[in-house]
């Protein structure tokens, strides 16, 4: 297999890194400045490659797709904060039969505990607790609240009709930790997800690049682990 990584930064280099480990070729890996608008995509810097994982920034996250969608190369992309542009890009994708990918965590525990949130929050809904969420990232992190704590608080109040308020903490080094609180008078429930190393995005990337060549359409990484019917893993 062949990839091609879009933005050079932390999670692009931690997605190099695993992807030699595996004997995964990286054909090319383009930084922000050679690669303004997706310019150097279109110009053909993809071809001959089986997928592109982007991990840039918000504000270039969807060029960067329309232009793979352009190029015809299936896309995984992993940057948060650039969903409001999510609808044109799905568009495009429809229109021309391209394959992306999109999640707001690609950590496979955190796709399961989505899962978990959305029927704890009918169980613990109907039996009158109290919820909470705290999200804490390190200091670079742009988006707050981050990409999955706005998941997973949709994913509450999917299962228990109402919504959960989310404090966001921006603080040191720390990769990401997502706590769900469930709080009732003389008892309390904690769910939570912790992400010890950045190694555990870029496995989720990596395997969502494996899977979404030939499957055209926008997928999740519900689909990668067989959450959706008809989409086994």
């Amino acid at each position: 297999m062949r990839i091609a990584i879009v933005g050079d930064g932390r999670m692009g280099r931690a997605v190099a890194e695993l992807a030699r480990e595996r004997d995964i070729e990286v054909a090319v890996m383009l930084s922000e400045s050679d690669n303004p608008g997706g310019a150097a995509i279109l110009d053909g810097a993809l071809d001959d490659v089986d997928c592109a994982v982007e991990f840039t920034v918000p504000a270039a996250a969807a060029d960067n797709a329309l232009a793979c969608v352009r190029a015809g190369v299936p896309v995984v992309v992993g940057t948060t904060g650039w969903y409001d542009r999510l609808p044109e890009v799905t568009e495009a994708v429809n229109s021309a039969g391209a394959s992306l990918l999109w999640a707001p965590n690609f950590s496979v525990g955190v796709v399961l505990m989505t899962a978990l949130v959305e029927r704890a929050g009918e169980l613990f809904g109907q039996a009158g607790f109290d919820a909470h969420m705290v999200e804490t990232h390190h200091t670079a992190k742009l988006d707050a609240p981050s990409g999955t704590a706005i998941a997973l608080a949709r994913a509450y109040e999917a299962g228990a009709g109402m919504p959960i308020p989310v404090t966001s903490v921006r603080v040191g080094r720390v990769p990401g930790t997502h706590e769900v609180t469930l709080d009732a008078a003389y008892e309390q429930v904690r769910l939570m997800h912790m992400a010890r190393d950045r190694r555990v995005f870029a496995d989720g990337a990596l395997r969502a690049a494996a899977w979404l060549p030939g499957r055209p359409g926008v997928h999740t990484m519900r689909e990668v682990l067989g959450l959706e019917r008809g989409n086994p893993p």
